[in-house]
């Protein structure tokens, strides 16, 4: 019997194996993983690992699971959620060291202007190397933003205490945000919502703000807020046609019109 084809037959297998395989890790790596820490960024994040391992273990939490970001403008803080059985739990509140503007979302290049709505952070996104300390991109212009318009690039969460358009946090706050996010990342979670909101979007700060030109848009920002207030659970929000849709098992929510008739001038 004559094997040498049969051997031929096998290498190539194998390396058509071996080469898909190698497709593959390019493509996770490239696509899912959190990059990889550089020396400095590791050692920053191993300094505060100690003590954010042990305020969630008093807070009964577990490093590496999914988190859920919320700021609000007024006061100026951002909440740190962290997912505990089929629903999220506040782990931490951090002020926030500086933003740019006031209440309202970014319209353009340049404005200075701090944006609002609803974001999502991947692996991608996160910045071990910022200039600022450390850094994640929210994603501004999201699908919505693009819809009207509006311009921007390089919106960020980051460390130092100066911003133009940024949530700066300060570092060491910073190194505990971006350790629970990156934990996260690695843990598994595809990528975590930020939402940016002026306020709490409740009823009484809305009839406060009832003068503001942006009155029309936050109420229409209001469900997407309300859901997770009500339920725990990260609502999933898509853009449709240029407007905020609110997804659940029965139900589709506008969150706001295709045309910023609020804020025609």
């Amino acid at each position: 019997m004559n094997i040498l084809p049969l051997r031929k037959g096998a290498a190539f297998l194998q390396t058509l194996w071996s080469a898909a395989l190698v497709l593959f890790l390019l493509i996770t790596t490239s696509a899912d993983a959190a990059p990889l820490l550089p020396a400095r960024a590791a050692s920053l994040l191993d300094n505060a690992r100690p003590r954010v391992e042990k305020e969630l273990r008093q807070k009964g939490f577990t490093l590496g699971r999914p988190i859920f970001i919320r700021i609000f403008k007024m006061p100026g803080t951002l909440e740190v959620w962290i997912k505990k059985n089929s629903r999220y739990q506040l782990f931490k509140e951090y002020p926030i060291c500086s933003y740019s503007g006031y209440p309202g979302p970014k319209l353009q290049e340049g404005d200075w202007q701090s944006p609002e709505g609803f974001y999502s952070v991947s692996a991608r996104r996160m910045n071990p190397n910022s200039s600022y300390h450390l850094s994640f991109n929210i994603g501004y212009p999201n699908a919505f933003d693009r819809s009207r318009n509006r311009t921007g690039s390089s919106i960020m969460v980051h460390g130092e205490c100066s911003s133009r358009g940024c949530f700066a946090m300060g570092n060491s706050r910073m190194e505990e945000i971006y350790l629970l996010a990156q934990s996260a990342l690695t843990g598994g979670q595809e990528h975590f919502e930020v939402h940016v909101f002026p306020f709490r979007l409740t009823a009484r700060n809305l009839f406060k703000f009832r003068s503001s030109p942006w009155i029309g848009f936050w109420k229409k920002l209001q469900p997407g807020y309300e859901a997770f207030e009500r339920y725990r659970q990260v609502p999933d929000i898509i853009v449709e046609q240029g407007n905020y849709v609110l997804k659940s098992r029965s139900i589709r929510v506008a969150l706001a019109d295709t045309v910023d008739r609020e804020h025609k001038k």
